[in-house]
């Protein structure tokens, strides 16, 4: 399913086309916490649907995990 969101950090419009279903996308949209609406995304495509903000965006606003904290 095609997601498209403005990121709030950039401005930016995209879409993604992520591996969800019209009825997990409702099941969010009406309350249901993101982790369970969509179980089998990675944490930066949730973070997408949320927020707009890319996986590099984040890096771009927080920096990398560095060696000692992986």
């Amino acid at each position: 399913m095609k997601v498209t969101r403005t990121s709030f950090y950039s401005g930016i419009t995209r879409t993604l086309d992520l591996d969800i279903t019209e009825a997990q996308m409702e099941a969010y949209q009406t309350g249901t916490l993101i982790q369970n609406a969509f179980p089998d995304l990675s944490d930066s495509d949730r973070e997408f649907i949320i927020t707009g903000v890319t996986a590099e965006e984040w890096i771009e606003m927080f920096g990398g995990i560095s060696e000692e904290e992986a």
